[in-house]
């Protein structure tokens, strides 16, 4: 554990130096700012503001699939670029805690914007009444860790196949937007139509947690994604230290 710890940290702390993921934060909190600026801008005058904190997660799911593998294909295509990964593969650390420690570390930053954005229901709270329903938020910024986590875990997938951060990018953008598109085909009656709409990456999210109803389902399906995900990043390390 310690030497997770150690990689988590050090991963951690480079997303302060990084441009790319003061671009990305930037991003996010841009446009989560303007959609909430036109919401309160909208509803105040006209008495239509709902008390929904929830008013800003719904673009920032799309936000985040899109924006969430530019914080993670430098941090094994960077490596492999640079030829510090086989240094870092000769050193008395295991393939697996190489992945996890660089997967925590991304992690603990995309937390830390996650906490940033709890400004805007705090605001809506402030403004409306009688406030806005905490069940059915909590609920749904528990969803959204879990979303963040596989997205997480795809992207580091992603960034361990390849040395171009472009590429990794790309590739990670084109699994998450396929776990998107394969949702949409549980409109299909056939039990393999039913099984490939399991995988719909945004079902689990918006039909539950999103909705305030925690299902332990939906939760396993995140944790699942995630585990599978870094498990294959592992594999891909592994195989290098071969070659």
């Amino acid at each position: 554990m310690r030497i997770i710890s150690i990689i988590a940290a050090r991963e951690f702390r480079r997303y302060y130096i990084s441009p790319i993921a003061y671009a990305g934060a930037a991003i996010i909190f841009i446009i989560l700012g303007g959609v909430f600026v036109m919401n309160i801008g909208f509803g105040l005058p006209t008495g239509s503001l709902r008390p929904d904190g929830r008013m800003v997660l719904q673009p920032l799911v799309i936000i985040l699939m899109l924006v969430t593998p530019a914080f993670t294909m430098r941090l094994l295509a960077e490596e492999q670029q640079e030829g510090t990964l086989e240094l870092l593969l000769t050193a008395p650390v295991r393939d697996w805690e190489v992945v996890l420690g660089k997967w925590l570390g991304s992690f603990g930053f995309l937390l830390v914007i996650l906490a940033g954005t709890w400004i805007f229901p705090i605001i809506i709270n402030r403004f409306t009444v009688p406030g806005i329903d905490q069940g059915a938020l909590l609920s749904a910024y528990i969803g959204l860790v879990a979303l963040v986590a596989a997205l997480l875990a795809i992207g580091l997938f992603a960034s361990s196949l390849f040395s171009n951060q472009p590429a990794a990018y790309l590739t990670a953008v084109g699994i998450t937007l396929s776990l998107w598109v394969v949702g949409g085909m549980r409109a299909g009656s056939s039990a393999f139509s039913q099984a490939i709409a399991y995988l719909g990456i945004l079902n689990h999210y918006y039909d539950n947690l999103y909705q305030g109803v925690i299902h332990l389902t939906d939760l396993i399906f995140f944790a699942s994604l995630t585990a599978l995900a870094l498990f294959l990043a592992s594999q891909v390390v592994e195989s290098r230290r071969w070659r």
